[in-house]
């Protein structure tokens, strides 16, 4: 077995803020994303793909298990292919709605009042489908990777917050089992389908859940 040499040092250089700088900042991100929501209802207004790829391209700049980056993004606009995803999440999302799901999850859904119609699916501009990869293949030969759902749900979370702050709606969608994207968009056999991301500006007439997240004393503890 070859072992695999250390890479190269290099220096490492960030800006570092005073503390009220850097306090400001760190609150108006905070304060952005409590404004974020989960969006259903989308306009079919153009949105300019540069910004749609550039949000995707900070996603990749996410931390993954030995810098494997076991992901794929890829931004979806044409008409046809959403229209085929449309056709195979309501079909899975029919059996879920149907019954395979347990009736505890459907009461936890109520509130939300999704159902198995997804027309989102087509009047998004762009939907992002997220893959993650088990392992890499590199001359037929299956090379491992680590930590995949940690690595990718983090490089999502940067995607989502970039979309945000680039003043566009989304909604984290998994119309589980999610194999038909894998052969809708062509993807090779060592992807697996992690989430559906629709992508767009907010219809003006949207509305969302009137929901409340947890006090954040329940979730956030110090240790002083």
């Amino acid at each position: 077995m070859t072992v695999a040499k250390p890479h190269k040092q290099v220096p490492y250089t960030q800006e570092i803020k005073d503390f009220d700088r850097a306090l400001r900042d760190v609150k108006a991100f905070r304060d952005e994303m409590r404004l974020r929501r989960s969006i259903r209802q989308f306009s079919t207004a153009p949105v300019p793909i540069e910004i749609v790829r550039a949000a995707a391209e900070a996603a990749v700049t996410a931390p993954s298990g030995a810098n494997k980056q076991p992901w794929s993004f890829c931004i979806v606009a044409d008409p046809e292919i959403k229209r085929q995803i449309r056709t195979a999440a309501e079909e899975e999302e029919a059996l879920n709605y149907g019954g395979r799901m347990s009736e505890t999850w459907m009461n936890d859904l109520r509130p939300i009042g999704t159902d198995a119609d997804k027309p989102f699916l087509e009047e998004a501009p762009y939907l992002i489908a997220v893959f993650k990869k088990p392992y890499d293949l590199s001359d037929g030969e299956k090379r491992p990777n680590y930590y995949v759902n940690e690595s990718v749900g983090i490089a999502a979370g940067l995607l989502i917050a970039a979309l945000r702050i680039a003043g566009l709606a989304s909604l984290t969608h998994t119309p589980s089992p999610m194999g038909f994207l894998t052969e809708i968009l062509g993807r090779p056999s060592n992807e697996r389908a992690f989430l559906l991301i629709p992508v767009g500006l907010p219809h003006p007439d949207a509305t969302v859940p009137d929901l409340r997240k947890k006090p954040v004393k329940h979730m956030v503890y110090e240790y002083p």
